[in-house]
């Protein structure tokens, strides 16, 4: 049995929950018997979604977005004896906490999808104990060459560190079509961003950009930025602008992707160490305006080929850019279709689950 160890789990939204989910249905598929341990905010219980048998344990709430979930450790040290390998997703202290204590005797692997940025006292205190779990891990994969080569947490780890990059499935999201069908039409060019509504996301840049914008900016998704960004949007004279639609459904979002103009993320921090959703409007043939970050963010989504990449924090800049898309049509359709190619190419949950298949075998053959 391979064990996946996630902060949370399907149906809680975000990318690292997505890409687990997606990850241990795929790995399912090509007879790996896979158990997912996640902290939850609701009560402890087994079930399963999609044949993945999840294992969720009780968060009492969160401390700087560390969920305290004691009875985790509890299950960790329960079904390590029967795991033949553990899988742990980070930034995730509570599992790097909970395998110190277990100390599981077993092959161990560690998908190291972002530093720690904001907790800055709390990660001084946290650093040893992170070190000591890198350390003892068999592999650390990372989902860029960009974040392997900028973080300082793996440098001290390099010798055991290799890439596989995030996945999604292509055939969920549909080709952008030249005539918008189904009735749909749209009175002006829409602007695109999907993500949660939280610092590192850069969406108050995006919002004091608005004013030179030659289109709607439609925001997807929630969090707790979500009243203070509204009143900016009231404060810049920009709520006829700008559209916020909190969460929507999986069919809708597809929806908007396809018809976007402009997919745009313009995180400022590298907690945005990859970017799922790049990819997502990537699939569907949407060129992507994104920022220089010293993460996998430009990797994702190169600069000219499938986009235009800008510098964090710049509002005239990042506007710039995306007029030049909503302006220059054929431009944005060369781009679009690069863009699907490049997923289709490199970032498939099969390619995804096929590398981390053969890592697996790899260790345990080995072990």
């Amino acid at each position: 049995m391979i064990l996946q160890v996630s902060k949370y789990y399907y149906p809680e939204i975000g990318g690292i929950e997505k890409f687990v989910q997606d990850l241990a249905e795929e790995l399912n598929k090509r007879s790996q018997n896979v158990k997912v341990l996640a902290a939850t905010k609701n009560l402890s219980g087994e079930e399963q979604i999609n044949n993945v048998e999840i294992l969720r344990s009780q968060s009492l709430g969160e401390v700087q977005s560390v969920p305290i979930a004691p009875g985790l450790v509890i299950q960790l040290w329960r079904h390590s004896t029967e795991a033949e390998l553990i899988h742990y997703h980070l930034p995730n202290p509570l599992a790097v906490l909970a395998d110190t204590i277990v100390s599981p005797d077993c092959p161990r692997v560690v998908t190291y999808h972002s530093d720690i940025v904001k907790q800055s006292l709390s990660l001084r205190l946290y650093r040893p104990l992170l070190h000591r779990f890198l350390k003892s891990v068999d592999r650390i994969v990372t989902t860029s060459p960009k974040l392997l080569e900028h973080s300082e947490e793996l440098q001290p780890h390099t010798e055991k560190c290799q890439v596989i990059p995030l996945g999604i499935d292509p055939s969920r999201f549909r080709k952008k079509e030249r005539e918008i069908s189904d009735g749909a039409s749209k009175d002006q060019p829409i602007v695109l961003f999907v993500g949660r509504l939280t610092y590192y996301k850069g969406i108050q840049h995006l919002i004091d950009a608005a004013h030179r914008i030659e289109g709607e900016i439609i925001i997807v998704g929630d969090g707790p930025d979500r009243p203070e960004l509204e009143k900016r949007a009231r404060g810049r004279g920009a709520s006829s602008d700008v559209t916020f639609l909190g969460h929507i459904s999986e069919a809708k979002l597809h929806e908007l992707y396809r018809v976007a103009d402009v997919f745009v993320l313009p995180s400022v921090e590298p907690s945005e160490a990859f970017g799922i959703v790049q990819l997502e409007a990537m699939a569907s043939e949407t060129p992507v305006v994104n920022t220089e970050l010293e993460s996998g963010v430009p990797w994702v989504s190169p600069h000219r080929e499938t986009g235009i990449t800008v510098p964090p924090r710049e509002p005239v800049e990042l506007a710039d850019a995306i007029n030049e898309l909503i302006r220059e049509p054929d431009l944005a359709t060369q781009y679009g279709q690069t863009a699907r190619n490049r997923v289709m190419e490199k970032f498939t949950t099969s390619k995804t689950a096929a590398a981390y298949n053969d890592l697996y075998t790899t260790l345990l053959d080995n072990s």
